[in-house]
């Protein structure tokens, strides 16, 4: 029988996975939104990196064999499924690939043809992730997006072509402008290309990124009430469509949740490859730095891409436990600091306020827009 995605299972087992997250920063066009480590204009590059990445590898200590993979942006499809099949056999000759390894990849719509799926699925990748962001043209535009709405769905019947397993789609609500009626036709017309996994994100407004410059000269920012009514409704459609809410802003049919989060969430280890990207290791939490040039001069030279870490032990590990945990619908395991979130006056509020429900050994997070508030009070606890 194939788990929930929300299943205490399975949130509980992913704990113990190793996964790879490989980032490619390359995009042509940075998106007004964006505050990832990503690049414009900087293609001369592409071969450099490729072998930057594959060196960081051949460096990286000893690891377990993966249960993920990750290839996060930017824009992993810039890179030819080549490259993409090159790095995957270099972490399956270096690390190993467990049985079930799922191998994931964040692409935009508009890079999509039939021969980039096919090579890739015949390369061991399974599960594609599109920025849609929206079905709207002038939302996409305001987003900074390229492709079209037909492009967009269009590349889901691709990927589907292809035999790829798994399909995503990430989209953005709440942008300036974006009426009730237009995310919901955007629900709706994602959830009716057959998709196996739905990721919807609050527009989020960076200072450092254009939109952040926008919002301070003036501009439009966008409103909480009606994100979170947006919120509610597209969890409302991917119920009704099949899709099973796992954490705040993820949805899955059986056997589709996104394996590399669900480790992240439950505080599996994970390798850091590439520009800009974390690590979590032995209890000590990575960075790597955020200057292309600056990364591929560290790494040509051996002196590693890593710019700064973190020991994650005792009271700040079992408060990271309780933040990540409490993002998943199946919750956390109470330990020393659910109890200690349970005897205190803002755990006491929560739980009278059916924000925060206990069952059995686990604490469960009962209205998931309130989320923020939990974390809040979590990071208010004090060890004994």
């Amino acid at each position: 029988m194939i788990e929930r995605p929300d299943s205490v299972e399975l949130a509980e087992s992913a704990g113990a996975w190793k996964s790879a997250y490989v980032h490619i920063p390359f995009c042509d066009r940075v998106c007004p939104y964006c505050d990832f480590a990503v690049v414009e204009g900087r293609d001369d590059t592409i071969g450099r990196y490729l072998g930057a990445l594959l060196s960081e590898i051949d460096h990286q200590p000893p690891c377990p064999g993966l249960d993920a993979v990750f290839f996060g942006g930017g824009t992993p499809s810039k890179f030819a499924p080549a490259s993409i099949v090159a790095i995957i056999e270099r972490l399956r000759r270096r690390f190993g690939l467990e049985p079930g390894v799922e191998i994931s990849l964040e692409a935009n719509p508009e890079d999509i043809t039939p021969e980039w799926a096919a090579s890739l699925v015949e390369g061991g990748v399974d599960r594609v992730s599109l920025g849609v962001q929206s079905l709207d043209r002038e939302v996409l535009q305001r987003l900074g997006r390229r492709h079209s709405p037909e492009q967009a769905l269009a590349s889901v019947s691709t990927l589907r072509r292809a035999g790829m397993r798994s399909v995503s789609v990430d989209l953005i609500f709440g942008t300036p402008g974006e009426s009730i009626e237009s995310w919901s036709g955007t629900v709706a017309g994602t959830l009716e290309s057959g998709i196996d996994h739905l990721s919807t994100y609050a527009l989020t407004v960076e200072p450092p990124t254009a939109l952040g410059r926008a919002v301070r000269a003036g501009a439009a920012a966008p409103d909480p009430d009606d994100q979170a009514d947006k919120w509610e409704l597209a969890a409302e459609m991917a119920h009704e469509a099949g899709l099973i809410r796992y954490e705040v802003s993820n949805h899955a049919r059986p056997g589709h949740a996104c394996r590399y989060n669900l480790s992240v969430w439950g505080m599996g280890e994970y390798l850091a490859i590439g520009l800009g990207a974390h690590g979590f290791r032995d209890g000590v939490r990575t960075r790597n730095v955020r200057r292309l040039d600056t990364y591929l001069e560290r790494v040509e030279s051996g002196i590693g891409a890593v710019q700064g870490s973190d020991i994650v032990e005792g009271w700040a590990a079992e408060l990271e436990r309780l933040m990540l945990g409490t993002r998943r619908a199946a919750g956390v395991r109470l330990g020393p600091g659910g109890e200690r979130l349970v005897g205190s006056p803002g755990g006491q509020r929560l739980i009278e306020a059916g924000v925060v429900v206990i069952h059995g050994d686990r604490l469960v997070v009962a209205r998931p827009l309130l989320t923020d508030a939990v974390v809040r009070t979590i990071l208010s606890l004090e060890e004994e």
